[in-house]
């Protein structure tokens, strides 16, 4: 799977800049974009705005809050010297995106206060489409992106957004710009960045829908994993990703996790849920490593940072899962990771994590 990165930013800024140029002689001034209470140029300049915000937040590895700083045009620049400015932050900010290695998260507050490369990227490409559809609605002129980037937007930080026949109309729809048959307005929405919990040797990162479709197709997920990586219940649980992410049930914290080493990188193994919690508030949960990786005790550390992460909410109750019986190295993880076995069922034991129990467990770091 090829990463969503520079090449797609500097894609939707060129096919913007195209059609702002077209335009540009126009008034901007006195016309709102769209369905916004901004003006054509207002929004055109919040779009150099946010280019170089992302760029910088990611050059700057800001961790706590936005890098204090705005851009301003100079007076007396034109409506084709703001195109110029569009064109010179998305090359910045593609250019900061390429050369950002995978690890590195920076600040965005929604909704985990973090983002990585991809992440700002795909945050670039929406406010770029989004806002450029927003001034060409204002000023009466067509344009539709290529619904791979629409795609791709929709896969990275929508994953809680049923896809629809059309990318583009959905992600209108999705943001409160249009509207899509048999389902209704939108009136207030949040991208969604992915979640990543940290543990001592560990981070927990959440799979997209799009990493998602490659794990199960048999490629990476665009992770670096070790020999042997990933492991078949690794690309199972993705293919669980996707069909709730088609379904519209997709619910980030209730996903898929892939396990990465700290130390170098490498991805090495897969943990997460088997779907949202029920209504008693009972959540199921799974896990595997690479055969490279056993022995370390990778799983228990992992298990117990997810396992503190879901039972701080309110409404989880209970975490159960199901090992085969002559599994003795995972009974040995679930067993370390605080669950108690509670039964047997056929050829599996059942074991249960109680939210009374969660003083047992390390407090999950989120990076």
């Amino acid at each position: 799977m090829g990463d969503m990165g520079g090449d797609q930013v500097s894609e939707a800024v060129a096919g913007s800049a195209a059609l702002l140029r077209t335009v540009s002689g126009r008034d901007w001034d006195g016309v709102k974009a769209g369905r916004l209470a901004w003006s054509c140029r207002e929004t055109a300049v919040h779009i150099c705005s946010d280019l170089i915000a992302y760029a910088g937040q990611l050059a700057g590895r800001a961790t706590k809050a936005y890098v204090p700083f705005d851009i301003a045009m100079e007076d007396g620049t034109d409506n084709a010297g703001v195109v110029d400015v569009i064109e010179t932050t998305g090359a910045l900010l593609a250019a900061t995106v390429r050369t950002t290695p995978r690890e590195v998260r920076a600040f965005h507050p929604y909704p985990f206060r973090s983002a990585n490369r991809e992440g700002f990227a795909a945050m670039g490409v929406a406010e770029v489409l989004l806002h450029t559809h927003d001034i060409a609605e204002g000023l009466g002129v067509p344009y539709e992106p290529a619904a791979a980037l629409c795609e791709d937007v929709l896969t990275r930080i929508f994953p809680h957004v049923r896809p629809g026949p059309d990318h583009w109309r959905t992600l209108l729809w999705a943001t409160g710009r249009g509207e899509l048959p048999g389902r209704a307005p939108v009136t207030e929405w949040r991208w969604s960045n992915n979640l990543v919990t940290g543990s001592e040797r560990l981070t927990l990162q959440g799979v997209t829908p799009a990493a998602a479709a490659d794990l199960r197709a048999g490629g990476t997920g665009g992770f670096a994993w070790i020999e042997g990586g990933p492991f078949e219940g690794t690309r199972e649980a993705a293919g669980m990703v996707v069909k709730a992410y088609e379904a519209g049930v997709h619910r980030p914290e209730w996903g898929l996790f892939v396990l990465v080493r700290t130390e170098d990188g490498r991805a090495v193994g897969g943990m997460g849920f088997h779907g949202t919690p029920d209504e008693e508030g009972r959540a199921e949960v799974g896990y595997d490593l690479a055969e490279k990786a056993r022995g370390n005790g990778y799983a228990t550390e992992a298990l117990r940072a997810l396992a503190g992460r879901a039972l701080a909410h309110d409404d989880v109750k209970v975490l159960f899962a199901t090992v085969d019986q002559d599994n003795a190295p995972s009974q040995g993880v679930i067993s370390r990771a605080g669950f108690t076995r509670v039964s047997e069922d056929g050829e599996q034991f059942a074991y249960e994590l109680r939210g009374t129990d969660r003083s047992l467990l390390t407090p999950a770091r989120q990076d």
